[in-house]
């Protein structure tokens, strides 16, 4: 064997240039005659000692600075030759690591974008801080219930005596789908009409006009995609638009189109409150019982949000007087309260009047699955550090002995493990702009790096220093730790160790890698479950083939028996009928009903539809008890079809035939009218599929606004659809030919769901990838070090298959291990996010055992090719030296 390299090096740095070549001749020569007559191990021990002979004078001369110390930035600059060359000389170990903090980088980045856009919803808005939506609650038999729409009085009551706690005060509608038209141009989109102050309040950017845009009544404000659309390149100031085919109103400006991650994103187009009032005639009965009306608030900025809901509480007093005097129920104990702009997002489910969750839960969930990842991939940077230590064993002895600080030997490896994050950032940032596109699609946003945001490198700078902390921490300090005098007198690393407990550390390292992978794994099946469990549902009618169109403005009235007989003369329709909503909405709900056994109305809410007696035979209704409605019985117009949940609501065990009365705003002089049950229907999901089936009337009168087609199954949908639109184009020449089908607003119930389980799916194979990357990493180094211990075995005759075993089972029992830990925290975690969902599947055994066994099975699979391989080297190869 020949001498020590690193003595060796010792020397050439602290000898005199003109005596390197003599001494070393004469240390080789002493050396190799030792080793013939006193054995390896004694003469490498003379050797090292006789080289430390040579170099202490010098270290003591440096000592006493006799020799300039070394400037800072030599240092760093030496620190990083010496990385470097570390690198390239173990290029699969390096390969490894870097890899692995790419893949983790990229994640936490992305995640990290995902977060901010989350964060940041509506900070487009400058006086986001400021601007609050007035709520209301109220008692419904015992509970509160939270609203957005108010009783369209009430903004007389607001502005009349609490004006001075505000700057702004604003109404508006819901945003909702209407038709636009300039010229031959026709378009859906959808918009709001809103009060004049409102682009002030919400600090519109205006390309064209001013925000006083809208205090003509008839205006509109149009986005700037939108008057794209409509005019092209043209000046649209001053051109006229058609809204649902009515009055004219005139463009008095064109706004910046919104960023995604802002509450009024869909709004296309804004139009003038007043014009809503005056061609709207239920607004201006102003009656305390209609709930049509949206009011957003900014706040004065001397006041927060807590004092204005406090100084208008007095207001409840006046709508419960209101209530009152219109003999109505006021036991409902409304209370008015702002709800900030920068809760909207976030915060945006109630639970008995008080904010309890929303996608704040998803950010939490995804910003820790993205710190998760991260950290599985600096576990293997310390793992596959600290695993080959004794390659730098020696190196940490040399340099304690000629002098070297511990702080200074802290920083080496500390600037080591910084140059494997930057290259990992490197990779990691091309990989960001590579998969940004694929990532948005999949997250549904519209997030860019922001290049030019000197805040943006601050982030990716102190990104870079908590990523080299945690992954070079653990490593620094324990390479730094080892004592010289054990090194390089030769003791094997088993001695410079700290005892049987010396790889301890690792192996928790290890487990944390699995508990977090394993956790993941399960997490994915559960949610996909919860999924599937909710699609699998009844549904209580048929999606397939059916069509649904909005009727958007006047033309579309008292044209439909019309509409129904040319549609079905075309043969790709079966049947035609109105209904007042969606099948996938419920848009209007009352109470005041009264039946057998209920002797006062009821203050329960009933989901409330008015429908066409085609209706059943258009969506596939499902009767469990009765009859449909009958255009030959006129009498059927004093009559309700129920569903389900409302005859069990009403506690009818028979409820055909039963009479309910029903006092309402839609009878003539407000007064109670009886109605006979004509049948029960299967529940219809028609709102949230994880949600219990609201309790729901059917009724013929009313004002439906939605048109349901069935279409012919024998037809194909690419053939039927243009018959049906040429009918419609026809028939309603002043609006386009808007539709959805029923099938696909159903499956959109699911996005968000969705979107998280594949979120949630990806992270997961990426927590699987880079544990297992560090566990081939791992393995190989076992292998690497028990080469001759595996050639011996062979000699003494182990099979492979044994071999094998004995190689895996360490990693094997890490694995349970982290199984054992993962099931419980992942159980807990699913059981209490499944509580949201009333609908909701349970937490089977199989999904953890199969998690379990997948990862089993990865972490063979992974270690078994270097096992394998171990395992049939020829050992003649691996003892030649002994």
């Amino acid at each position: 064997m020949p001498p020590p390299r690193l003595a060796d090096r010792l020397l050439n740095w602290f000898c005199a240039p003109h005596l390197r070549e003599e001494v070393l001749g004469d240390l080789h020569e002493r050396y190799v005659l030792r080793v013939a007559r006193e054995g390896e191990t004694q003469a490498r021990r003379r050797y090292w000692r006789e080289v430390m002979a040579y170099v202490r004078p010098s270290i003591i001369k440096r000592q006493s600075n006799q020799y300039p110390t070394p400037t800072t930035t030599a240092m760093l600059r030496n620190y990083l030759k010496i990385a470097f060359r570390t690198l390239v000389k173990n290029k699969g170990y390096s390969f490894i690591n870097i890899g692995g903090l790419a893949v983790g980088m990229a994640v936490a980045m992305l995640i990290g974008l995902w977060v901010y856009d989350e964060l940041s919803f509506n900070t487009y808005h400058k006086n986001y801080s400021r601007i609050a939506q007035i709520m209301q609650n109220q008692v419904v038999h015992g509970e509160t219930q939270t609203s957005q729409s108010l009783p369209y009085p009430f903004i007389h009551e607001l502005t009349t005596n609490y004006k001075r706690h505000f700057k702004h005060i604003v109404t508006a509608t819901h945003p909702s789908d209407h038709i636009l038209s300039a010229g031959n141009k026709k378009l859906s989109k959808k918009g709001q009409y809103i009060g004049a102050e409102a682009p002030e309040m919400f600090t519109l950017h205006m390309l064209k006009g001013t925000w006083a845009g809208l205090r003509d009544q008839q205006s509109i404000l149009l986005s700037a995609s939108t008057a794209k659309a409509l005019f092209g390149d043209a000046d649209p100031i001053g051109k006229l638009v058609k809204i649902n085919t009515d009055k004219d109103v005139s463009v008095t400006g064109i706004y910046e189109d919104l960023p995604q991650n802002t509450q009024l994103h869909d709004a296309q187009f804004l139009a003038s409150w007043d014009y809503f009032v005056a061609t709207n005639a239920y607004m201006s009965q102003k009656k305390w019982d209609n709930h049509a009306l949206y009011i957003y608030v900014e706040i004065q900025p001397n006041t927060d949000f807590d004092k204005v809901t406090a100084s208008i509480k007095d207001s409840e007093l006046n709508v419960i007087k209101h209530l009152e005097s219109m003999k109505e129920e006021a036991a409902t104990k409304p209370q008015m309260w702002l709800n900030p702009m920068n809760n909207w997002h976030l915060y945006s489910d109630f639970k008995n009047g008080i904010v309890s969750d929303g996608p704040i839960q998803y950010v939490w969930l995804v910003g820790m699955i993205g710190f998760f990842v991260l950290l599985l991939a600096c576990i293997n940077f310390m793992n596959l550090s600290t695993a080959r230590s004794e390659q730098r064993a020696r190196e940490v002895g040399i340099r304690k002995a000629i002098g070297s600080l511990r702080i200074q030997l802290i920083g080496q490896f500390f600037s080591e493990s910084f140059l494997v994050v930057a290259f990992a950032f490197v990779l990691a940032i091309l990989a960001v702009v590579m998969t940004l596109p694929w990532f948005n699609e999949l997250a549904a946003k519209q997030m860019v790096i922001p290049w030019a945001n000197s805040f943006f490198w601050l982030s990716c700078l102190g990104f870079m220093l908590l990523t080299d902390l945690l992954a070079g921490s653990y490593p620094a300090l324990y390479l730094t730790s080892f004592q010289p005098v054990k090194v390089l007198k030769g003791a094997g690393l088993a001695k410079v160790q700290m005892g049987r407990f010396a790889g301890v550390p690792r192996k928790v390292l290890v487990i944390t890698q699995f508990t977090v992978s394993i956790s993941l794994i399960i997490c994915t099946l559960v949610i996909y479950r919860q999924i599937q469990f909710a699609k699998n549902r009844p549904v209580g009618y048929s999606r397939d083939g059916l069509l649904m169109v909005p009727m958007q403005s006047d033309d579309f009235y008292g044209k439909t028996d019309l509409l129904r007989t040319e549609l079905k003369n075309t043969g790709a329709v079966t049947e035609v009928a109105e209904s007042q909503s969606p099948i996938t909405g419920v848009w209007s709900s009352n109470d005041g009903f009264r039946w057998k056994g209920q002797p006062t109305p009821s203050t329960d809410q009933f989901a409330t539809l008015s429908v066409t007696p085609e209706y059943a035979e258009a969506v596939g209704w499902q009767f469990v008890a009765g009859r449909n409605f009958s255009k030959e019985f006129a009498s059927d117009s004093s009559g309700f079809v129920i569903n389900e949940t409302a005859a069990k609501r009403m506690g009818l065990l028979k409820p055909v035939g039963e009479t309910i009365h029903w006092k309402s705003q839609w009878m003539t002089n407000n007064i109670e009218k009886p109605f006979r049950i004509l049948g029960v229907v299967k529940d219809m999901v028609m709102e949230s599929p994880f949600q219990p089936i609201k309790p729901t009337i059917f009724c013929l009168f009313g004002n439906p606004n939605w048109i349901n087609i069935r279409l012919n199954p024998s037809i194909s949908t690419s053939d039927a659809l243009p018959k049906i639109e040429a009918v419609f184009k026809k028939i309603i020449p002043s609006a386009p030919f808007d539709y959805k089908f029923a099938d696909d607003e159903y499956a959109a119930k699911f996005r968000t769901e969705e979107r998280i389980g594949k979120l949630t799916s990806f992270f997961a194979i990426l927590a699987i990838l880079i544990s297992c990357l560090g566990l081939f990493g791992l393995a190989s180094y076992m292998a690497e070090q028990r080469t001759k211990e595996i050639g011996v075995r062979k000699v003494l005759g182990a099979s492979v298959l044994n071999l094998w075993g004995m190689l895996s089972k360490d990693f094997v029992v890490l694995v349970c291990i982290g199984f054992g830990i993962a099931t419980p925290i992942a159980y807990c975690f699913l059981h209490n996010w499944l509580q949201k969902y009333q609908y909701r599947t349970e937490i089977s055994w199989w999904i953890f055992a199969a998690s379990g066994a997948g990862a089993l099975f990865i972490t063979l699979l992974t270690v078994s090719f270097q096992s394998v391989k171990a395992a049939l080297m020829n050992p003649v190869k691996s003892l030649r030296s002994e």
